[in-house]
């Protein structure tokens, strides 16, 4: 076994869990996939929210911290919601992450759960692709005050209220005004999040190790108003100039009830995300493959 893969972290679904998920099915997974990493001679730890939501006590129990300071690898069962969670805090520490894929698209979790058991060990022996992944962070600026401070892997998204008015924006990139946006909303979303709700709304597919932001409206007003690929050294601003009840979403975080004149400010991190794949591991197989390219006709 590689010894560089030694201490070995696992988290499980744990935020379908937390809503009365399956509670059963995800125990079972984590502790087959901690089994099978211990009888190839690994020390297996499992995250603590997985371990005490799942009531798995088989492994200890490690906060994210601990994954940081004393994880070689965390590997995560679950979607890519999952992955979303928990790679953006341990990017900081630098600790790669595999992904074994419990959800649905799988774009960033991209072993099959039943093919675990043939591709994990030569992974820990060396054979992978590292793939490092741009973070972005955001900020809730309110009164001149910082009130919400986060990293985000996918995307930052500022939506109109639960009634039928536009929410209304202004937009600034480095500190010079863009244009005010009236619409269901705007996103503003990393590479690894072009594939996210960024595409729906009629964003660029952007390829991992592209230097770029998106910056989408979601159903605009103006039909003009499209989206734009924008270089990541830009800082957007964006203030809520008018609309009721307007949010804003920070990959799987939520801050509901922005006020007018609250302002969100989004710009590169100098964090990254390391995914490690299996060998042989190509971003344009995973498009083709998840976004059923080359199907039909």
């Amino acid at each position: 076994m590689n010894p560089d893969f030694r201490n070995i972290a696992l988290v499980g679904k744990h935020h379908d869990l937390a809503t009365g998920g399956a509670v059963e099915a995800t125990r079972e997974v984590v502790e087959s996939i901690g089994d099978f990493l211990q009888s190839l001679g690994c020390h297996v730890a499992l995250e603590a929210s997985t371990a005490r939501l799942c009531g798995c006590s088989r492994f200890a129990a490690w906060t994210v911290a601990d994954i940081g300071e004393q994880a070689d690898l965390c590997v995560v069962a679950g979607g890519d919601g999952t992955m979303l969670g928990i790679g953006r805090q341990l990017a900081r520490y630098g600790t790669p992450l595999i992904g074994v894929n419990q959800g649905r698209l799988g774009f960033i979790t991209d072993i099959a759960l039943d093919q675990y058991r043939e591709v994990l060990p030569a992974m820990l022996q060396g054979a992978y692709e590292e793939d490092l992944r741009s973070l972005i962070q955001g900020h809730v600026i309110r009164d001149g005050q910082c009130v919400f401070d986060t990293l985000v892997m996918n995307d930052v998204v500022v939506n109109r209220g639960a009634g039928t008015g536009l929410v209304e924006m202004r937009v600034e990139i480095d500190g010079h005004f863009v244009a005010n946006h009236r619409a269901d909303g705007i996103i503003v979303a990393t590479p690894t999040g072009s594939t996210a709700y960024a595409l729906s709304a009629g964003g660029s597919l952007l390829h991992p190790l592209a230097p770029a932001i998106i910056l989408a409206p979601i159903a605009p007003h103006a039909l003009s108003n499209r989206p734009i690929v924008l270089p990541d050294s830009a800082e957007i601003a964006i203030e809520i100039v008018a609309g009721r009840d307007a949010s804003a979403s920070f990959d799987i975080q939520y801050l509901p009830s922005l006020r007018h004149g609250d302002r969100i400010v989004v710009r590169r991190s100098q964090a990254r995300v390391r995914f490690l794949h299996p060998r042989g591991w190509n971003y344009f197989d995973t498009l083709r493959n998840k976004l059923h390219w080359n199907e039909g006709g």
